[in-house]
């Protein structure tokens, strides 16, 4: 089964070789029929802690490394600005 990789802006690296990135979609609203933004926020496992607030990163499942940690950090990170 294939991997899902999905990308957004990290907005914590408070935690050991941990990052919270936040992923944001477009869905369209059921009434309305506009679209608006959701967004979630994943946990995901960074090796080398190279990843800090604000870069924009992939991030791809992977094996459970804790309870909530399901994603890991791929590839280079690019600084937002």
């Amino acid at each position: 089964m294939p991997r899902r990789i999905l990308q957004g802006y990290v907005v914590s690296d408070k935690g050991e070789k941990t990052v919270q990135v936040s992923v944001e979609r477009r869905v369209k609203h059921p009434l309305y029929k506009k679209f608006i933004k959701r967004s979630k926020r994943y946990s995901a496992h960074d090796e080398a802690n190279a990843a800090k607030v604000g870069d924009f990163v992939r991030i791809r499942e992977c094996a459970p490394h804790s309870k909530t940690k399901r994603w890991e950090v791929v590839g280079d990170e690019q600084a937002a600005g």
